[in-house]
């Protein structure tokens, strides 16, 4: 775990006033990780020292033998809140490959004691990688524990592949009208058919990141086939559901989440975290009524995103098959909004200035005909009839 060397004071600071969050029983040549950076388990490893107060997020990867040389299974994670000061004291479960808190009352004990010997504790921690620290602060920058508690899955493990089970053991998939025994002997015609003969499944109850519940519907019942279509236009109306779920007093709180999910992709490699982001992401950028009344809002999501999009390359976002740039599309809505005269002048300035840097960077055109343009196609309500 080495890095670029601190000035003994400034260490020695540091050491004091930071927290440290303490390991038991990990396995040598697990991969174990905080926030941006992570490393092998050494013999002598049992934590992290000198962590600057505030957010973070601790993953580990057990160690797998195989082909000749060591592999990493899937990683799993936890965000942890820390204070000045404090010692987290974290052991592994050897059942799940995960990292979890010591039992509560010999835990806090523990914690005390090891505070109190942090200094016999020192060779066996590892410092903080300051070098990071800018990066992580800049993806983080709106998370706060009170969001990062509501996000969290309650058993408080972020995995990488979810639990699942089938919705009703022993059951096949309720959509299909062949026989059991005639679905599971058939030879199956096509992918989507195989797809169709396999069981239900949801993850296991709490161990799901508990995401504000984003709406699919995107007009309000009983909407007129005009409206319908102008709320499938501007998203507006599903925005202010999503707000009006979780962050009525504090719409900026929705940045957080937006951030969380990032990094429980980014990091945490959980796949379903980058789809709510990509959806999230998508009614934020097409609700052009909303840019009006939560400029604030869209102020502060050009930052996060200019911050996002620094860590990936250019071409992640394009889709293999359609070769059509989910990124770029939903921007490009963005900017015909934000860039408009309309618009006040502080978000205007930025977002301008946002979509050079994109196009600069990346080569990304967004002068083409927005897709926008082209007719769109919405699903009616059952009864609504178009005269």
């Amino acid at each position: 775990m080495a890095g670029p060397r601190l000035e003994p004071e400034l260490a020695r600071q540091l050491f004091f006033e930071g927290a440290a969050v303490v390991v038991l029983g990990v396995p040598e040549g697990t991969e174990f990780g905080i926030d941006y950076s992570s490393w092998a388990v050494g013999p002598r490893f049992r934590g992290v020292k000198m962590i600057p107060p505030g957010v973070h997020f601790v993953h580990c990867s057990a160690g797998r033998a195989g082909g000749g040389r060591r592999e990493t299974g899937p990683r799993t994670g936890q965000f942890l809140s820390l204070r000045r000061r404090e010692v987290r004291l974290l052991r592994w479960d050897a059942a799940s490959e995960a990292l979890g808190p010591a039992p509560p009352a010999p835990g806090e004990a523990e914690a005390e004691a090891f505070r109190e010997n942090l200094q016999e504790m020192d060779r066996f921690l590892g410092p903080y990688p300051y070098e990071t620290l800018k990066k992580w602060v800049s993806l983080t920058s709106f998370i706060g524990e009170a969001v990062m508690e509501q996000l969290q899955p309650e058993s408080g493990q972020i995995c990488a592949f979810a639990e699942v089970l089938p919705v009703v053991a022993g059951r096949l998939s309720s959509d299909r009208a062949e026989p059991r025994g005639a679905a599971l002997g058939a030879e199956c015609r096509s992918y989507a058919e195989g797809l169709a003969r396999l069981p239900r499944m949801e993850p296991r109850a709490g161990t799901e990141i508990r995401f504000t519940e984003l709406p699919t519907q995107m007009f309000p019942d009983g909407a007129t086939p005009e409206e319908i279509t102008r709320h499938s236009m501007d998203l507006s109306y599903a925005l202010e559901k999503v707000i009006q779920q979780r962050y009525a007093s504090q719409p900026l709180d929705l940045l957080a989440e937006l951030q969380f999910a990032f990094i429980c992709f980014l990091i945490g490699n959980v796949y379903d975290a980058f789809e709510h982001w990509k959806r999230l992401l998508n009614i934020l950028c097409r609700s052009e009524d909303a840019i009006g009344k939560y400029q604030d809002l869209y102020i502060n999501l050009i930052s996060v995103l200019y911050h996002q999009l620094s860590e990936i390359p250019a071409d992640f976002f394009v889709d293999i098959i359609s070769q059509d740039n989910f990124l770029t599309s939903t921007l490009q809505v963005f900017f015909s909004y934000t860039c408009s005269a309309a618009v006040d002048g502080a978000l205007r300035k930025k977002a301008e200035k946002f979509k050079a840097h994109l196009t600069k960077k990346f080569k990304w055109d967004f002068e083409a005909e927005p897709d926008d343009c082209a007719p769109v196609v919405v699903e009616l309500p059952e009864g609504v009839q178009v005269d």
